[in-house]
């Protein structure tokens, strides 16, 4: 009687382990480490910028939002794909490779088409799952990072909010509307060649078999600053520079973007509102959401 509930007890401690292993296994983070150098960041850049085209993304932009910092905005048919597959599925079709100077050490990181695939609630997963296996031959992975100690499966992403009360996905900022798709596309191409609220163009990406283009977007004044906001929230000792840049999306004759309670908060959803050990927290940037919303409608053409 004692050896059976050693056994019972025995099979349920494995039972939970095993479980508790596929729950560890389905946890997603944003940003992976691909591996860390030393020497001029541009020379590193040269050779980042090889591995990746030679694994067949194309790079549709380059942005160096402060000093230190060089963000990459890439792209293949896997990821345009991916982003086809669903509704506002663009904001997923630009990655990021990122290239960050913290002392002596050059990080080379890029975001998870996974981890942010799920968040946009992409449907073809399988294609994110091959432009991550295909990110990590080219660059390699030495550790996943950009959670803390949260624990975000793809089914937590899906449903993610910050907190209660705050925008989910599918509670963009509504910046603009025009009566065609042509004509939203030119106002947003002027407006970010103007520099309207201090927003530049990264990249274009336009998304196959559907009326959906995403730009890659730099912000540069006051509050919705990309270096305001970075320096302010962006201080573990892996640095998460992937979240730039912003993105506008174009559906139809709509202009839109993530509401920034969301889009900031993907990106760092373990962030303290008030008080943390690095002093970064929301708190810091609470003039944020709105800054940046104005910021965006100015450059997509959009009433205030």
């Amino acid at each position: 009687m004692i050896n059976a509930i050693k056994k019972i007890c025995l099979a349920g401690a494995v039972f939970a382990f095993t479980a508790s292993s596929a729950v560890s296994a389905e946890e997603l983070k944003p940003f992976s480490l691909a591996y860390t150098t030393s020497g001029d960041i541009n020379a590193v850049a040269d050779e980042v910028k090889s591995k990746v085209t030679s694994a067949g993304f194309e790079i549709v932009g380059s942005y160096t939002p402060y000093e230190g910092a060089l963000i990459l905005a890439i792209t293949n048919d896997e990821l345009k794909q991916a982003a086809a597959s669903s509704e506002f599925g663009g904001y997923a079709a630009g990655q990021r490779v990122t290239l960050t100077q913290v002392g002596e050490e050059i990080q080379v990181s890029y975001t998870n088409p996974e981890y942010y695939g799920n968040a946009y609630r992409l449907d073809d997963e399988s294609s994110l799952t091959n432009a991550a296996a295909k990110l990590k031959d080219a660059l390699g992975k030495q550790t996943e990072f950009g959670t803390g100690e949260e624990q975000l499966s793809s089914k937590d992403l899906r449903k993610y909010h910050y907190m209660f009360g705050m925008e989910y996905f599918d509670d963009p900022s509504e910046l603009a509307q025009y009566d065609s798709h042509e004509e939203a596309i030119k106002a947003v191409e002027e407006g970010l060649a103007s520099a309207r609220g201090g927003a530049t163009k990264v990249y274009r990406i336009d998304i196959p078999g559907k009326e959906e283009t995403v730009f890659g977007v730099g912000l540069s004044e006051g509050c919705s600053g990309d270096e305001y906001i970075m320096s302010r929230v962006d201080k573990d000792q892996l640095r998460s520079t992937g979240h730039l840049p912003y993105e506008i999306l174009v559906s139809g004759g709509d202009v839109y973007a993530l509401y920034a309670r969301f889009r900031i908060a993907i990106s760092w959803p373990h962030l303290p509102m008030i008080a943390s050990e690095t002093g970064a927290t929301f708190f810091n940037i609470m003039c944020a959401p709105n800054a940046i919303e104005e910021a965006l409608i100015q450059a997509a053409g959009g009433e205030i």
